[in-house]
């Protein structure tokens, strides 16, 4: 299996790198349209800012590849924002593939933003190797708005879509290669479909 991180110059690669490994799959970190367009599956990371990440995609000449990609793809953190329309932050207009706005987290007296930390899931589909009850952990400052699209949650001041699905696209906000054995359940699940 050809699985490819795609090299934004910023984000959580290594962490992510090694959560794959550990399921005998060593992953290339590419930032190349051919090489990603090639995969077998292909991961979006996140770590960072939505207009940041995007003027490197946008540079890389890899929207148009990752629009159209066909095989399995998963946005994690700032990489399933980056699935959606746009964001607060900096204003980016994003990948497009998602409907839906990300916005800034509101804090609170005992929620301070960025929310770090671990939060239980209300899974609606446990297909994608979660369960109602998980606890996943989270590190994020903006959050997309609930979309038909979701299919687990937790909440912090709102709904915030832990995670997404629509064809070929899968997102998480949390860390899944932070997020123990939930998370490995959940990487695993999708690196086996």
């Amino acid at each position: 299996m050809k699985l490819v991180i795609v090299d934004l110059g910023c984000g959580n690669i290594g962490s992510v790198g090694i959560a794959f490994e550990r399921f005998g799959v060593a992953p290339v970190v590419i930032g190349e349209a051919e090489e990603i367009a090639s995969a077998d599956k292909v991961v979006l990371p996140g770590v960072g800012a939505a207009g940041y990440a995007m003027e490197q995609i946008e540079a890389r000449g890899l929207a148009p590849v990752l629009r159209a990609l066909r095989q399995p793809m998963l946005g994690i953190c700032l990489g399933m924002q980056l699935l959606f329309e746009s964001s607060e932050e900096e204003n980016a207009v994003c990948l497009g593939l998602i409907p839906g706005r990300v916005r800034r987290l509101e804090p609170a007296a005992g929620r301070p933003v960025p929310h770090m930390g671990w939060s239980r899931l209300d899974v609606r589909d446990e297909n994608i190797g979660l369960r109602s009850g998980d606890y996943v952990y989270f590190a994020h400052s903006f959050a997309c708005d609930p979309v038909p699209e979701t299919v687990a949650s937790a909440g912090y001041g709102r709904e915030i879509p832990a995670a997404v699905r629509s064809g070929n696209r899968l997102g998480a906000q949390f860390h899944p290669e932070r997020s123990g054995e939930a998370g490995a359940r959940f990487l695993r699940t999708w690196l086996e479909r």
